[in-house]
């Protein structure tokens, strides 16, 4: 993958080409189907994912929490704190994703300590 690509993503606006290069080279892009889990509550959370295209609705039990679409992260809670999964995500449409395994996230804190942060904000914001 192109870190030129993952600069497009608003999460990711304005990063150094370094730290670009770096996200780019442990992604992977995954699709999802509408009705598509992209995370479920209660299981472990083995990865994160930024939403690139399409929308998802995130719900906790019977409650609806929001939706999701290009730019928005999700599963950041499970990756970066909790292990397990707070909420579920579901496909509203098709949706296109970059994914990053813990081990990655761990290992882009030295990096791309940036891009790091800009997702712990957005943990930060989901906790609130």
């Amino acid at each position: 993958m192109d870190g030129g690509r993952l600069a497009t993503i608003s999460l990711f606006a304005g990063l150094p080409e370094q730290e670009l290069d770096a996200l780019a080279s442990s992604a992977a892009e995954v699709e999802f189907a509408e009705g598509d889990a992209l995370t479920t509550e209660g299981d472990l959370g083995h990865c994160l994912f930024v939403v690139e295209s399409g929308a998802a609705v995130v719900t906790s039990g019977d409650e609806r929490l929001g939706d999701v679409g290009p730019g928005d992260v999700v599963g950041e809670i499970a990756v970066l704190s909790s292990g397990r999964r707070t909420a579920s995500v579901v496909a509203t449409t098709p949706v296109r994703a970059l994914r990053w395994f813990k081990t990655d996230v761990w290992a882009l804190e030295g990096r791309a300590p940036e891009s790091v942060q800009r997702i712990r904000v957005a943990l930060d914001g989901h906790r609130a």
